[in-house]
């Protein structure tokens, strides 16, 4: 299973949490967010971490040009978008990688819904032709992630999309072996469950979580 611990700003805290067994690592390119990077930063972390670590850049109704560019001064591996982005962007976005960088080490599109309603599947499912990994998240009517905030599990018993796809929302090492019981997701994603304020990394925290994670 892959575990993506989102909200990284810092490389000592980014090469920490890889050691615990992170497969994946997030940087929020959005810069209202708490937890923005900018371009620099985000390289100088990614520079210094192994190479099996998939580093995965969250924009939310960015323009397009504008995700490429970053990633490909950052050395992101994968793009998450986190807004509202249609089905045609996503499309979009993957002739653009496929134009831009090497066909042999193609970037992952993740998009991400915020899920309240069996509809909010109906519409995930749409996208799993366009893009590599799907990834749910609680609904917030203002923020659109790490609010903290668990989406209702229950509607994802039947959730069989036609690609991977990764649980978020309100995730902690206290709840994540009920989510596990309940749904059984390609991969997790965790941000303020692993924290101390936005942005700032509890290690004590994402220990525990992978201690957890053992038992599964």
């Amino acid at each position: 299973m892959r575990i993506k611990i989102c909200g990284i700003t810092n490389l000592e805290q980014g090469q920490a949490i890889a050691t615990y067994g992170a497969t994946a690592l997030g940087f929020i390119c959005v810069p209202t967010s708490p937890r923005y990077v900018n371009t620099e930063q985000i390289k100088l972390i990614v520079d210094d971490l192994p190479t099996k670590i998939d580093k995965i850049g969250v924009f939310a109704n960015e323009m397009l040009e504008t995700v490429i560019l970053t990633c490909q001064k950052s050395g992101l591996t994968g793009i998450q978008l986190h807004g509202d982005e249609s089905v045609d962007f996503c499309q979009d976005l993957r002739q653009k990688i496929i134009d831009k960088f090497d066909k042999l080490n193609q970037i992952e599109i993740i998009k991400a819904l915020r899920i309240r309603s069996l509809d909010d599947l109906a519409k995930a499912a749409l996208y799993t032709s366009y893009v590599d990994t799907l990834l749910l998240d609680a609904y917030h009517p203002q923020q659109l992630g790490g609010t903290g905030q668990t989406l209702d599990w229950n509607l994802l018993q039947n959730f069989h999309p036609g690609c991977p796809w990764f649980l978020a929302g309100g995730l902690t090492p206290d709840n994540i072996l009920d989510a596990l019981n309940q749904v059984k997701p390609h991969g997790i994603d965790l941000s303020s469950g692993v924290e101390i304020t936005p942005g700032n990394k509890d290690l004590d925290k994402v220990a525990r979580l992978f201690e957890k994670l053992g038992k599964v």
